[in-house]
């Protein structure tokens, strides 16, 4: 099975379905899909990551879709929304970042943006 994500007019993403493969009944089932809502449609695929496929096959748009990504055409991939606004976004995994890492360790961390730091939770 195959999965399919609808943008709308700006490129975010509305929903995820599941559909059929691409290569079954012989349809492009991106243009089908989207002729049926009226939306463009884009397939995402499940095991895709931060541009790595978890299963060791070939990443595809960068990262699974999810409600509230951006579909970026130039870079063929799906976007998380932004965590914080001084986080950047890594052009190789598609994935946002912190200026600052967070530490090593057992601890659970939680992002804080007036401080730039991670604290501990």
């Amino acid at each position: 099975m195959a999965h399919y994500a609808f943008l709308d007019e700006n490129n975010i993403v509305t929903e995820v379905i599941v559909g059929k493969d691409e290569d079954q009944d012989g349809g492009n089932w991106e243009l089908r899909y989207g002729d049926i809502r009226g939306q463009t449609c884009k397939r995402t695929s499940y095991n895709t990551t931060g541009s790595v496929h978890r299963l060791g096959g070939t990443a595809f748009r960068g990262n699974y879709a999810g409600k509230g990504y951006t579909y970026d055409a130039s870079k063929n991939a799906f976007i998380p929304p932004q965590p914080f606004d001084s986080w950047t976004l890594n052009d190789s995994t598609h994935l946002w970042e912190p200026p600052v890492a967070m530490p090593d360790g057992d601890k659970i961390y939680e992002w804080n943006e007036s401080n730039s730091e991670w604290n501990e939770y």
